[in-house]
């Protein structure tokens, strides 16, 4: 990962107007809109139950967020060598089969991995989108660059783990019992003692991350910086989790990174034949309804097989609140790859591209 950014000019009337901007914009109101509802209802007295909660996870999870991961790698594939993408489809299958493997034989570590997943997704993709928009003047070095990227990340899972103990306990235990019925068991009681030492080490973490961003330059990159980490903080502090992580990739991950794409795509070097380089636009609709049809099959097959062969695909749980727990195991199994492969062995030119 590369410790440059991009610089833009002074902030003004017009820039505000530029779409990645409205995108931005967009991805803070739609998270203080839902702390506001949260708020709202707890003050009201009413509490969501978890059928509720899990209907909207597998909304903004599934109707609302898969199709970008597509989009993700279909933006990096597109203009590459044809050797390139074989080996790329390779890597991530393999991955994927891997990933699965260690659910069967290890489901408590690989519960671990896929938290590791959520928190790396989150926190390097957030510091991406920084470098193309609004710029990361203020992280100096690699280090600072990746204890960024550890706290904005790490609200996604550190945040909700001290906050809503039983909650992410329950659905801990129904995803591990997916492989491994009981597995849990082993490691639950200790689970207390770690809720303070991930909740605590996140806090000193994010301190951390504002006071040496604020002493290393500070200005616009650190404010914005610093007021995003405390939005996503106060976020998964307030939300109930199911709801929380549902609606943080769609509302925030996925628009950020729509906003980073637009603020960079023009700068994106063609090392291969353009997917999509066709003279007719009929055929340049087609090829790309395609290409996003192949990509939704196979997702889907995976997730097919998954649920086939897994010994108790909904963990023991209630359809609704069972799915979640396999969507998100599912989803971490995809989600490895798409990090591994699409980034840190692509750091060039991999899903979160900045020049």
């Amino acid at each position: 990962m590369s410790g440059r950014s991009i610089r833009f000019p002074p902030v003004g009337v017009s820039l505000g107007w530029r779409p990645r901007y409205r995108l931005l914009a967009l991805s803070r109101v739609g998270l203080l809109a839902v702390v506001a509802a949260a708020v709202g209802l707890g003050a009201a007295g009413v509490t969501l139950a978890y059928e509720t909660q899990a209907w909207i996870y597998l909304f903004g999870m599934v109707a609302l967020n898969l199709p970008h991961g597509g989009y993700e790698h279909f933006a990096n594939l597109r203009r590459r060598e044809l050797d390139f993408r074989w080996r790329y489809l390779g890597a991530y299958l393999a991955l994927v089969a891997g990933f699965v493997a260690l659910f069967f034989l290890q489901p408590v570590l690989g519960l671990a991995l896929a938290i590791g997943v959520a928190v790396a997704k989150g926190g390097l993709g957030g510091v991406s989108v920084l470098d193309a928009t609004t710029g990361t003047g203020h992280l100096r070095t690699r280090p600072q660059r990746l204890l960024a990227a550890a706290v904005r990340g790490g609200a996604v899972m550190a945040v909700p783990i001290f906050a809503w103990p039983d909650t992410f306990r329950m659905f801990s235990h129904y995803m591990v019992n997916i492989f491994q019925p009981g597995a849990l068991a082993a490691v639950a009681p200790y689970f207390e003692v770690t809720r303070w030492l991930v909740g605590g080490g996140w806090a000193l973490a994010a301190l951390a991350h504002i006071g040496l961003g604020y002493a290393r330059g500070g200005g616009r990159s650190w404010l914005v910086d610093a007021g995003e980490t405390l939005l996503l903080g106060a976020y998964f502090l307030a939300v109930p989790v199911v709801v929380a992580v549902g609606l943080y990739f769609p509302l925030w991950y996925s628009t950020r990174q729509v906003a980073r794409s637009l603020a960079v795509d023009g700068r994106r070097p063609k090392a291969g034949p353009d997917l999509l380089e066709f003279d007719r636009p009929e055929h340049v609709t087609l090829a790309a309804g395609g290409l996003l049809l192949a990509g939704a099959v196979l997702t889907f097959l995976i997730a097919g097989v998954l649920f086939r062969v897994a010994p108790q695909p909904l963990g023991g749980a209630p359809l609704a609140i069972g799915a979640v727990a396999f969507w998100s195991v599912f989803v971490s199994i995809i989600a490895l790859p798409h990090v591994v492969v699409g980034s840190l062995l692509d750091r060039e030119e991999g899903i979160w591209f900045v020049p």
